[in-house]
């Protein structure tokens, strides 16, 4: 297992384990919107690479943010990791990965979103140490 970030040029690997999180999105759409709208505003891409898979088995797509409430922190967008890969500790891999750069960027919190469909990435956040701190309400306009 590996753990890399990825550049524009190679935002595409990350597209599968990404297509389970946000099924609405098509390959091209998905690096058009990473590359052409995401990264000018600071995203950032991470991949773990699965060798029994050959490839791409989870990604995780955050934003160094600084607000008012929180200072300035990581703000984890997407975490996710293929179907087949589940259970292999891509995903905690990868969270261990944000807190490490969290912490090399002076960050004082890591803070991440997950549905509230998403039992497991629930368990997942818990048992990595996260704490239910806030609610976030959204409203559709």
């Amino acid at each position: 297992m590996k753990i890399e970030e990825l550049e524009a040029e190679r935002t595409w690997l990350a597209f599968d384990p990404m297509r389970q999180l946000r099924p609405h999105l098509t390959s091209t759409g998905f690096v058009r919107l990473v590359n052409e709208v995401q990264r000018p505003e600071g995203y950032r891409l991470v991949a773990s690479w699965d060798g029994e898979l050959g490839r791409v088995a989870a990604a995780l797509g955050f934003r160094q943010v600084n607000s008012l409430a929180a200072g300035r922190h990581l703000a984890v967008d997407d975490l996710t990791t293929l179907l087949a890969a589940r259970g292999r500790g891509h995903a905690t891999r990868l969270l261990a990965w944000a807190e490490r750069e969290a912490r090399r960027l002076g960050c004082e919190h890591i803070h991440l979103d997950a549905d509230t469909h998403r039992h497991e990435a629930h368990r997942l956040a818990l048992r990595a140490g996260y704490s239910i701190s806030a609610f976030h309400l959204t409203r559709r306009v």
